[in-house]
């Protein structure tokens, strides 16, 4: 086993720039392996989420289009939706500990944000991943599951603030969108490859 207590950085300093519901976002300094003091260095925790490359009865990947404000772009994405942590938090904001999610309570929001986002539902399910979606910057993690076989029971249950459009893809039209800029979120990206290498 790899020794490496000689590359942790210690916390010395933490504020708490904003902490809500949505976001801890801290202000941190850090003393170095070599003992240099360095700050500000920034983090954040916001809800973990789960992630679901789903595909129909035909084979063809269900996807949606929505405003990304990050980017100030509609763009194609695979479904995906935050795990609450509210119920099972004694505190009405996000730490770096209550967005952290088992994998039971990743699966439900999985089949929860699919049906609610598109309307569809499956049967035959399988976990490709959990990692951090961030590690750089932040301990929230991405929960990536596969849904095959998904048939349309419902229409759309979405947020007051959610606005989009569910669309079907074939593979060869889901590559074009992701090699022409359409697709643009990473990690959805990653996982169409994840289950490209597992299904």
């Amino acid at each position: 086993m790899e020794d490496n207590s000689s590359l942790v950085w210690k916390l010395k300093k933490e504020e708490h720039v904003v902490q809500d519901e949505w976001i801890d976002f801290r202000r941190n300094d850090y003393e170095l392996p070599n003992g240099e003091v360095i700050g500000p260095v920034y983090n954040y925790s916001k809800h973990s989420f789960s992630l679901i490359v789903a595909t129909d009865e035909n084979g063809d990947f269900i996807c949606v289009r929505q405003y990304r404000h990050g980017i100030d772009e509609v763009t194609s994405e695979f479904p995906a939706g935050a795990i609450e942590y509210k119920e099972k938090s004694d505190v009405p904001y996000i730490t770096d500990k209550n967005i952290i999610a088992t994998e039971d309570e990743a699966f439900e929001a999985a089949k929860r944000e699919l049906k609610e986002e598109t309307g569809f539902v499956s049967d035959n399910w399988k976990h490709l991943l959990t990692m951090p979606a961030n590690a750089t910057l932040s301990n929230s993690n991405v929960h990536i599951y596969a849904a095959m076989g998904c048939r349309k029971v419902t229409g759309q249950h979405l947020d007051d603030t959610e606005f989009l459009n569910v669309l079907t893809l074939s593979e060869e039209a889901l590559k074009k969108r992701i090699f022409e800029g359409d697709f643009k979120q990473s990690l959805h990206i990653l996982a169409y490859y994840l289950f490209k290498d597992n299904m």
